[in-house]
């Protein structure tokens, strides 16, 4: 699954093309309900080893998309991976990011409550300086890494099920990314929602 947008989008500016494709991934990213129990099923599988996937996910992002680091004061300046995988904040980091798949998964039958999940953490990763242009990146890593996992329970159909949930996903972060770049530039752009610093000081 490749990355739906090019180029790295700043706190500030995005091209209509992202918002177009955004909202075309919202629209195309509908999972059937085979799909869905098909995602669910293999979940059971994958979540005896979330640590192991956490890991092995964002070691192969660093491999393959080596500027991710960046967004990561903690490891952006390791040039040995391998130390990564016994590295304690970034299992933690890992951990994290398979919990927000758990519960993703869970909420696949309640569009609503999976919408708001995905986009209040696209508005927590504008605050990381986290641009969408990574979103996707994780999910592909994600899906190389449970390969092996599931081993004879892969396929073709269950790899296009979890590409689209990870499409959608990433959509709606997008749009909390943005959503929240253009609140920023609202109080920015209002220097009377700010508070008097005069009238303020002690």
């Amino acid at each position: 699954m490749g990355c739906a947008i090019s180029g790295l989008a700043t706190k500030t500016e995005f091209s209509q093309r992202d918002r177009d494709e955004a909202a075309a991934a919202a629209a195309a990213a509908h999972l059937s309900e085979e799909q869905v129990q098909m995602i669910k099923d293999s979940w059971k599988v994958i979540r005896d080893d979330i640590a192991k996937v956490g890991i092995i996910m964002f070691v192969r992002l660093f491999e393959t998309h080596p500027e991710c680091k960046d967004v990561f004061f903690l490891f952006r300046d390791v040039q040995d991976l391998e130390r990564l995988r016994t590295n304690r904040e970034l299992r933690a980091h890992g951990l994290r990011v398979m919990s927000f798949i758990e519960k993703s998964v869970a909420r696949l039958d309640q569009p609503e409550r999976l919408e708001a999940l995905a986009v209040e953490l696209g508005k927590s990763h504008y605050h990381y300086n986290a641009p969408p242009k990574y979103y996707n990146y994780v999910g592909a890593e994600f899906i190389c890494a449970v390969q092996p996992i599931l081993k004879e329970r892969w396929t073709a159909e269950l790899e296009e099920a979890w590409k689209t949930m990870f499409q959608y996903v990433a959509s709606l972060m997008r749009q909390g990314y943005q959503d929240e770049s253009a609140r920023q530039r609202n109080l920015a752009a209002s220097p009377k929602d700010r508070p008097d610093k005069k009238n303020t000081a002690l």
